[in-house]
């Protein structure tokens, strides 16, 4: 049975810094693309960035590039979304996928397969 779980959220001001973690169990990311999305209250929930694990192909939501990375973990079943310069509106609860995208396709929440349960990130003025 495969299960992704996000850890890391939390309450932090603008400006800080945060680091989640998705970790899978069940599966390694070796053979997938793990996405991440989030979705603010009110809002639909939105692309973040993504990462295919074989080549390192990043995509990046325009709305956090420059302040997101992605980052591998010390194992293969662990992924990082590193946030920096964190503003209020990246106030959402924040997903990790797992999935077999075409490039095109990374953005795409229909194109990941296995979803975590999400974290809470909440961003103070």
């Amino acid at each position: 049975q495969v299960q992704l779980v996000e850890s890391g959220g939390g309450l932090v001001q603008a400006g800080d810094s945060l680091r989640l973690s998705c970790t899978a169990s069940g599966l390694t990311f070796g053979g997938y693309t793990v996405g991440w999305f989030r979705q603010a209250p009110g809002k639909e929930r939105e692309f973040v960035a993504a990462f295919r694990w074989f080549g390192g192909t990043t995509v990046i939501a325009d709305s956090v590039k420059g302040r997101f990375t992605i980052s591998k973990g010390n194992a293969q079943n662990i992924l990082h979304l590193q946030m920096s310069t964190l503003k209020p509106e990246d106030t959402a609860v924040y997903y990790c996928a797992a999935g077999k995208p075409i490039l095109s396709s990374m953005r795409r929440e229909s194109a990941y397969n296995y979803w975590g349960q999400g974290t809470q990130v909440t961003v103070s003025s």
